[in-house]
């Protein structure tokens, strides 16, 4: 999908990944595209909160057409933050709202080592 057009899908836990986002990542073309959504998100479009793969997902070397190969561990990150967040997957809101709701009831309330402490990203969002 162009992220231009229609409503950008987001997974719940990417929510708190884009809030720690210092330029690494799986591969430059992976850095590239995750910077790329920032700048797309940080125009506060609306969009759709999922637990599964979504915009961002699309150059990671987890996506086997269209899957998580890690989906168990994912998914879970993300049911997580819905379940915080207060919302259902398929929800549409404007991503500020969605942001503020995980900087909220998430990171400020020091769930989010909980929910992904053992992500390989960890020792990234771990920094103050």
């Amino acid at each position: 999908m162009d992220i231009n057009m229609g409503i950008c899908q987001i997974r719940a836990h990417h929510g708190m990944c884009l809030a720690f986002f210092r330029g690494k990542g799986y591969s430059d073309e992976f850095t590239e595209h995750m910077g790329k959504m920032r700048r797309f998100l940080d125009q506060n479009p609306v969009v759709r909160i999922l637990a599964g793969t979504d915009e961002i997902c699309g150059p990671c070397p987890n996506n086997e057409g269209g899957i998580c190969s890690g989906a168990a561990k994912t998914e879970g990150y993300d049911r997580k933050v819905l379940s915080l967040c207060g919302i259902r997957e398929g929800s549409e809101l404007f991503w500020q709202d969605f942001a503020g709701m995980v900087r909220e009831r998430v990171l400020d309330a020091g769930k989010r080592e909980e929910i992904c402490g053992d992500c390989q990203w960890n020792s990234i969002c771990s920094k103050k």
